[in-house]
């Protein structure tokens, strides 16, 4: 039981656990502004409410209460297991589709690796001073580009550098997969770390880099301006990474512009096109981050302290792929957007969510996961 193993149950009175956990999603799917206004709603739907598990509405204290006192590692654990118990009742939803742009052209998983920016309100968290007037959180995330799920996620202050975490995200990668990073992350020693794990990266330079070409490729493509084998110059860093690594100048559509770009990766086999393009898939990643930032409940917060910041950005993502799920189980093709806004027009109404996407999208398929509130539950919570 999730809420034994992080202690939360011995802090819960006559507010559950579980009645926390949705008072938490139903304030991402309805964007509530506060908490008397997620209190108030749910004490007024409270026989539909009770349905689900016998959940029950909580008090304005007892939500801020619970939100600033119980672990938010109970919000971490329960999208990991949520996350593992979808792709396992349906693996197609944990593998996603390799066939499409650059996926198709590589065998291993492809990772994504950057970090979005959680703006708050500066005078009332302390605890996440990121710069002069400002206050901010951080998500790091490593994101699985055939699925488009994250395998590694890090909520933190915005005041650390993203190097720092770099090793952290990508301490479970397999020899032979792939890592295409921000060049926030480049870090010298990290990627030579990576390289002896027998992992490929995937980056771009910084200009106070210092290189010196080793060895010149022959390029057909117009759009390659040069494909190089460079070593690090300054000491400091060549003793992080001693050896040759690749540089590739190309020029790279972005936005209807055209850009000239250079790239850096440790494998010297793939065709310089394939480099850069396996960079332009890192702005995947970026879809994702705006998909939860502009659709989910990411720019007003229930709480100032860090474990309730914490509790939402959670249960944003845990939200996140329970839509991802309903979206691949009945086959919609129409925007994650519209997706999250048909669910919450119809959220209090006794009705078959995949009929109700069938009939208002383009939906079709399999219809094995049926289900009716009285069955919600979430695997290992009790």
């Amino acid at each position: 039981m999730l809420a034994q193993e992080t202690g939360v149950d011995r802090q819960c009175r006559s507010f559950s656990a579980w009645s926390h956990v949705v008072a938490m999603l139903y304030a991402q799917f309805t964007h509530c502004i506060g908490l008397n206004d997620v209190c108030d709603a749910l004490r007024l739907h409270s026989g539909p409410l009770s349905a689900i598990r016998g959940a029950t509405p909580p008090s304005r204290n007892g939500l801020s209460h619970a939100g600033k006192h119980r672990s938010a590692a109970l919000a971490e654990k329960i999208f990991w297991t949520v996350l593992k118990h979808l792709q396992t009742i349906s693996p197609g939803f944990g593998h996603g589709r390799r066939g499409k742009g650059v996926t198709h052209r590589f065998r291993k998983t492809i990772y994504l690796v950057d970090s979005t920016t959680i703006e708050l309100i500066a005078s009332c968290l302390d605890w996440a001073n990121h710069r002069r007037r400002k206050a901010a959180a951080k998500c790091h995330m490593r994101l699985d580009l055939q699925s488009f799920l994250p395998r590694f996620v890090i909520v933190d202050v915005a005041r650390e550098a993203d190097p720092i975490r770099a090793y952290e995200l990508c301490a479970a990668v397999q020899t032979g997969e792939i890592v295409v990073f921000d060049r926030a992350y480049l870090d010298f020693g990290h990627l030579w770390n990576l390289d002896k794990r027998g992992v490929y990266w995937v980056t771009r330079t910084k200009e106070n880099n210092h290189f010196k070409v080793v060895a010149k490729r022959e390029t057909k493509n117009p759009k390659i301006l040069a494909d190089e084998e460079v070593e690090l110059v300054i000491d400091a860093t060549r003793a992080k990474y001693p050896q040759r690594m690749r540089r590739v100048r190309a020029v790279v559509e972005i936005d209807g512009r055209e850009q000239e770009m250079e790239f850096l990766t440790n494998n010297m086999e793939w065709s310089p096109k394939s480099v850069a393009d396996l960079y332009r898939s890192r702005w995947s990643i970026e879809v994702f981050f705006k998909q939860i930032k502009q659709t989910l409940k990411l720019a007003d917060f229930l709480g100032h302290s860090a474990n309730a910041v914490r509790w939402q950005v959670w249960t944003a993502l845990l939200c996140y792929i329970l839509l991802r799920f309903q979206a691949y189980l009945s086959n919609w093709a129409s925007s994650f957007t519209r997706l999250f806004t048909l669910i919450r027009a119809g959220l209090w109404r006794y009705t078959d969510l995949m009929e109700l996407l069938k009939r208002y999208g383009t939906a079709g398929g399999s219809f094995r996961g049926l289900a009716t509130p009285a069955q919600a539950y979430f695997p290992n919570f009790t």
